[in-house]
């Protein structure tokens, strides 16, 4: 036999099959186009010189190693659908004389012929577009645009020797299915379909209880903690109350139609529900699959999408004034007002005045922090940490005390308290005991929860809930807490003074300020540093920080641009790999059915029943996937939303209206698919794909 006959047959192969290896290659061709892209901007010198590039970087790395395996397993899949259509042509080979040997060349050229395509479409779409995506994030980090093109040689090596892995598996797995079946198999393996499976009761039940399961971690959950933890418990019982229910509760659904007489005896159904309960178990797997695959990107690309619309908001959260300065490590209470704060906030006017610019909106006040376990009211601050490491960290709180007069000033108020009175409020969680007691102290009554105070930009960061309480004997309780024997551990309690303002100025501006200011607190530091040396003055603070909005923005953009852009990224991804599923599911499904079809219209029925049949099949197989991702974002969105306020995010509306709006868009493209596919199962069943052919 002549060696060259293999690459002609290959190619004819694929030519003529144009309807399933055509979509393959371009999925394989995006595949790579992506992974290049997404390594590119994750080893581009560029973008790791700018600031915030790095945060970015790190990211996408993380995002290479995703869209690496997932490529894996999503060409796998689609390659199941081409080697389940070709066994039929191989196994006419077969008789015809060509050993598996030969078949085997025939396979070797066909994955190296697409194998050539794909990297290499994908490499040069890649290139094209990597431009693009750079660009993308350096206005997402506000940087110097750059419109020099360059090609990563590492990235595309890395990319073809990835892909190049696969296709050489996925070349594998082929030889290793024909060398296991034999030519009868494989002549009639396009019409071998599966028995009529049985409706499986258990299973149905056993994925009805760890959907309910899952739905109730996610609505009833206050914890940001607890979800950030159990979020990925209850990703997997959804993920395999999905795959149980489709398989088994999708039969006992079709049984149900089956034997309801009205439904199943028309001839739009008749056709359809015999089909779908032939091969359930199949086609409920693949319709798991894209149900995941929606929940995916709409949970994804809603919560990225919030995330960097909301990142100004998250920032001031953090960052609660232009310029913070946050002092800590006091010895007593009487330290916070002491002449080291009086010297900061003169160092602050003396710089303004310099910029002929004034604080505004001014934030002035002392706080003592530490952690602690609550147990029915009481905290516990002997070590709290060995809660969290024992799993009880669903008590654990961020406990801050607060002058009140502090608090009247800040807040415009004149509360008054009595000794055993304090004021409190709450984040994160809500607080609903009506007394407080810490470290075995007497406890304190709860005379009222106020409903706002101005959280400092420490609380925003922290994942632990955070009560305040405003107590009038401040410097008192202070003193109660600082004697020793109270704390196992120095850390847990510790004196904060935070001073923050606003200023009227642009960015650039306000990092000169803030940098001249940083230095010469600087100075003064380790002036009076030097003298308590000498038995001098001694400084109130352990040491003083001093943080500009403007300096942390562009490391803030790229932390959450970063995420956003990963997310559309990875959304795509998952968008196109559920309409491809979709797509070789109708092309599959439509040859086996062709054969019924052609007897039903030898029987009388015409292309307009067919159609009518088609579509009751599409739409109720297809649409059920999209109405199963919309229920489970629903009851995820309770927990959503709490994982969002450890980014800093409260703004609660703003979630609602970018999820309503991510599965309204996904819903289109949806649609769009559901049309594309339906046609092209129509164009089978009815005989046009053969005409067209």
């Amino acid at each position: 036999m002549k060696r060259n006959i293999y690459p002609r047959l290959a190619w004819t192969g694929i030519r003529k099959n144009g309807r399933l290896y055509l979509p393959y290659i371009m999925t394989c061709s995006g595949m790579v186009m992506m992974y290049y892209i997404i390594s590119f901007l994750s080893s581009s010198e560029y973008l790791g010189s700018c600031r915030g590039g790095d945060i970015i970087q790190r990211m996408l790395t993380l995002g290479c190693g995703v869209i690496g395996f997932f490529a894996a397993i999503l060409l796998f899949y689609t390659n199941s659908f081409l080697m389940r259509r070709r066994k039929k042509e191989f196994g006419l080979y077969n008789i015809l004389g060509m050993g598996k040997w030969n078949i085997a060349h025939v396979l070797l050229w066909e994955t190296l012929m697409i194998a050539g395509l794909a990297i290499g479409a994908g490499s040069i779409g890649g290139i094209l577009f990597s431009k693009f995506a750079e660009l993308c994030i350096i206005n997402i980090l506000k940087a110097e645009t750059r419109f020099a093109m360059t090609i990563e040689t590492g990235s595309l090596w890395n990319t073809a020797v990835l892909f190049g892995i696969i296709f050489i598996l996925i070349l594998l797995n082929a030889l290793r299915q024909l060398h296991f079946a034999n030519p009868i198999e494989l002549l009639h393996s396009e019409n071998t379909g599966e028995k009529p499976p049985r409706a499986n009761w258990i299973f149905a039940a056993a994925g009805a209880v760890l959907l309910a399961g899952a739905y109730y971690l996610a609505v009833m959950l206050e914890n940001p903690i607890e979800v950030m933890v159990i979020f990925f418990i209850a990703v997997i019982m959804v993920i395999a109350a999905t795959y149980l229910l489709f398989i088994s509760g999708s039969v006992i659904i079709c049984r149900s139609l089956q034997k309801n007489k009205r439904y199943y005896y028309r001839t739009n159904h008749f056709v359809s529900v015999s089909s779908m309960i032939y091969r359930m178990r199949r086609n409920g797997a693949g319709l798991a699959s894209i149900c995941i695959l929606c929940t995916m990107v709409l949970v994804m690309v809603s919560s990225t999408v919030c995330l960097y619309i909301g990142a100004e908001d998250s920032l001031r959260a953090r960052y609660p004034r232009h310029v913070n300065i946050t002092a800590r490590g006091a010895r007593d209470a009487e330290a916070l007002s002491g002449a080291e704060s009086e010297k900061v906030r003169e160092l602050a006017g003396k710089v303004l005045a310099q910029y002929s610019r004034t604080a505004g909106n001014v934030l002035d006040y002392r706080i003592a922090g530490m952690i602690a376990y609550e147990q029915d009211g009481v905290f516990r601050v002997d070590d709290p940490d060995k809660y969290v490491l024992q799993g009880n960290f669903g008590n654990v709180w961020q406990i801050y005390i607060v002058p009140l007069e502090d608090y009247n000033r800040l807040a415009g108020e004149k509360e008054e308290l009595t000794g055993r009175e304090v004021l409190i409020y709450s984040n994160k969680k809500a607080y609903k005991n009506d007394f407080v007691s810490i470290a075995g102290t007497e406890p304190f009554s709860v005379k009222r929860t106020v409903e706002h105070f101005v959280e400092n930009g420490e609380d925003a960061a922290q994942v632990l809930p955070s009560l305040y309480l405003i107590m009038a004997d401040f410097e008192e309780m202070i003193r109660v807490f600082a004697e020793p024997g109270n704390f196992s551990d120095g850390w847990v309690f510790q004196l904060k003074w935070q001073y923050a303002f606003d200023l009227d100025a642009e960015d650039d501006e306000q990092i000169e300020i803030s940098r001249v200011l940083k230095k010469q607190i600087e100075e003064y530091r380790s002036m009076t540093g030097a003298e308590a040396e000498n038995g001098g003055e001694r400084q109130d603070f352990s040491y003083v920080q001093l943080e500009s909005v403007a300096r942390e923005r562009t490391d803030f953009y790229a932390l959450y641009g970063g995420l956003f852009f990963l997310g559309i990224l990875l959304g795509i991804v998952f968008i196109f790999a559920a309409i491809l599923i979709m797509y070789y599911k109708q092309i599959s499904e439509g040859y086996e059915d062709r054969s019924r079809f052609e007897i039903m219209q030898k029987v009388g029925m015409t292309k307009r029943e067919i159609r009518r049949s088609v579509n009751s099949q599409v739409i109720t197989v297809f649409f059920l996937p999209l109405a199963a991702a919309g229920l489970h974002l629903a009851f995820a969105f309770p927990m959503i939303q709490k994982c969002m306020l450890l980014f800093g995010v409260t703004n609660g509306k703003l979630l609602v209206l970018v999820t309503l709006a991510s599965f309204g868009l996904f819903a289109l493209f949806y649609v769009l698919a559901y049309r594309i596919t339906s046609h092209s199962y129509y164009a089978i069943v009815s005989g046009i794909g053969d005409r067209e052919r």
